[in-house]
């Protein structure tokens, strides 16, 4: 039976710059089609182009206080839902806007359960002034039984890994589906290869873009580009301070993020246990060959020694500048078709079948 759009709506948390749970929001929400609901967007609007876009207005600067007026806002001011029959649900507090349906058709597509309930709890927790602790502890206390209940209410799981998955029947006691997310083909394409390597994860400590520039320093001769922003830049920044082979960008538009992935030569992307990774698919749909970790997600998209090289979990500098100078530019370049075609396993063409083809199941 195929699955009718009609009356379907997509919710994400917000959107404040180009990342990958938005854009596959943005995505599902113009192929389906369906309308957009948000918590607040900094991005030009429309987001869509075609479609109805709700706007909750949960703007705040202040930190667990904008994570608190979003919870709130979905719990809470989400009665218009009602009007549809489907309502897929992506992010962290979107799902507490279940507790105002009263119908069926609930989905989550879950990007990952929330780390700093779960498994990085002790990690966001340090990372606070000591001071701003028991508030997020208090904030864990309302969200998680919530978020919890939430996951109980909806009627179709999807994971946008099998690792995803696996952290899905760990900590929240069900399964789910797998669908991976969609990278635009289109928009991610050779141009021709330079002469630097290129980082496009945000500069959070959990991406490790630091080993990547500690290793570089130690590297002259070799040219990297970091483009991406986000809480370590300025650390980061003094970090390379007096490197003139190491270049920060800042966040860039979509236009320019496809050009600098384009023109690169291969892409680093390290993180620790990453969820899924649009990076290292977008950037072998520009047949670049990545240098990545063989934890997460990525175990899922890039084939070592074929697309890319994996360093062990808890890799060392040494290894990281091993890799760096084994993916020279001829044999980046060898690896170009092989990138290509193994991006093609995660088009927008496909990620809208499957979506498609798991929403169907609602209907039976």
């Amino acid at each position: 039976m195929a699955f009718k759009t009609a009356s379907t709506i997509v919710l994400h948390d917000y959107f404040e710059q180009i990342e990958g749970g938005g854009q596959l929001s943005r995505c599902l929400a113009e192929q389906l089609p369906a309308d957009l609901a948000y918590g607040f967007a900094c991005l030009p609007r429309p987001l869509l182009r075609g479609g109805k876009e709700w706007d909750l207005q949960q703007f705040s600067a202040i930190p667990l206080w904008r994570q608190f007026k979003l919870a709130r806002a979905f719990a809470q001011q989400t009665a218009f839902l009602n009007e549809y029959d489907t309502v897929i649900y992506s992010g962290f507090y979107t799902p507490l806007a279940v507790h105002q349906r009263k119908k069926y058709g609930n989905v989550l597509y879950c990007h990952t359960p929330p780390r700093f309930i779960y498994d990085q709890k002790a990690f966001y927790q340090q990372r606070l002034p000591w001071l701003l602790r028991p508030l997020l502890n208090a904030f864990i206390t309302y969200l998680q039984p919530r978020y919890e209940s939430a996951v109980k209410q909806m009627q179709l799981v999807i994971a946008n890994s099998q690792h995803v998955r696996a952290r899905i029947q760990h900590y929240l006691g069900c399964d789910a589906a797998v669908i991976y997310p969609p990278c635009d083909m289109q928009q991610f394409r050779w141009l021709e290869q330079g002469n630097y390597y290129l980082s496009t994860a945000r500069l959070d400590p959990l991406k490790r873009v630091d080993q990547l520039v500690r290793a570089f320093l130690e590297l002259p001769d070799r040219q990297l580009v970091v483009a991406s922003g986000g809480s370590e830049l300025a650390r980061l920044k003094k970090l390379a301070q007096g490197a003139s082979h190491i270049h920060f960008t800042g966040w860039l538009s979509a236009t320019q993020l496809a050009d600098v992935v384009g023109r690169a030569m291969a892409t680093l992307y390290v993180p620790y246990a990453e969820d899924f990774g649009m990076s290292p698919v977008e950037s072998m749909s520009a047949g670049k060959p990545v240098i990545g970790v063989a934890e997460g997600g990525l175990l899922e998209t890039v084939i070592h020694g074929e697309t890319g090289l994996l360093l062990p979990p808890n890799f060392d500098l040494s290894q990281l500048q091993a890799a760096i100078l084994a993916l020279t530019p001829s044999r980046a370049l060898t690896m170009r078709h092989a990138c290509e075609r193994r991006a093609q396993q995660f088009s927008t063409s496909r990620f809208i079948a499957e979506m498609r083809q798991q929403l169907s199941l609602l209907e039976k």
